[in-house]
């Protein structure tokens, strides 16, 4: 059964959103609708997780942390597929949903309240993979969240992060078309200014002294949906990194 301890010491509060929080735990309960307000999400995480167990050559057995799990969709995946998986995320509501979720499918994942750079001061080096999607643009300080998330890998572990590029594509096609036209997630979800350009995101992976092995951008076709091609990285895009031995 999953842990449902909520004990955690004081979060940094310099590096959480309160209004981010507060946004998505509005509409928590409705992460697991794949018709709902997180359909894209449901969408494209059978690719997420394709690329990370391509990418780790298999997950199964590994210790695995998901920063940022939100309502659970990567964490649940990851460990349905055999890795051991502890999941942490600052909106109680989500943790709430992602727990009763878990119980439900009879999966095993840990999942803790706790911000990422206390986490890490507890649980230094323990794990394998660490994986935060499409969260560091959701946070005052990303560089922050990436620092924690190399502390919190063992050396030769894998660490993957996804979000949003910066360009005048990902605004008309993140924001406008995702969130007024289309209608995909709620308005207001994302904010064009905190979208990180890889080359922003690198240097601070290179601060963290983590090597990049890959790096794809996020795709949408209407007659192929969507899919991951290296082609650019103009809008959504992931990248693979790992910490030297």
């Amino acid at each position: 059964m999953p842990n449902t301890s909520n004990n955690s010491p004081a979060f940094p509060s310099d590096n959480v959103d309160s209004h981010e929080i507060d946004k998505f735990s509005a509409i928590a309960s409705r992460w697991w609708d794949p018709d709902g307000e997180f359909k894209p999400l449901h969408q494209i995480n059978p690719l997420r997780l394709d690329y990370i167990e391509r990418q780790c050559q298999g997950v199964f057995g590994k210790r695995l942390l998901d920063v940022g799990c939100g309502g659970g969709l990567v964490a649940e995946g990851l460990a349905k597929r055999g890795a051991n998986v502890t999941g942490i995320d600052m909106a109680k509501a989500a943790l709430q949903v992602a727990k009763l979720h878990a119980l439900e499918q009879q999966v095993e994942v840990d999942y803790q309240l706790m911000a990422a750079e206390t986490f890490a001061e507890q649980h230094a080096a323990q794990f394998d993979v660490v994986t935060c999607l499409e969260m560091l643009e959701h946070v005052p300080d990303p560089s922050s969240v990436i620092r924690a998330c190399a502390k919190l890998l063992k050396p030769g572990g894998r660490l993957f992060l996804s979000t949003l590029n910066r360009t005048p594509k990902s605004w008309l096609l993140g924001i406008v078309a995702a969130e007024y036209v289309l209608r995909w997630v709620p308005t207001g979800t994302h904010d064009h200014h905190k979208f990180i350009r890889p080359a922003e995101l690198l240097a601070m992976t290179d601060a963290c002294q983590l090597r990049a092995n890959d790096m794809t951008g996020m795709h949408y076709l209407p007659w192929r949906g969507f899919f991951f091609s290296s082609r650019n990285v103009d809008v959504n895009y992931i990248v693979s990194l790992e910490k030297p031995l």
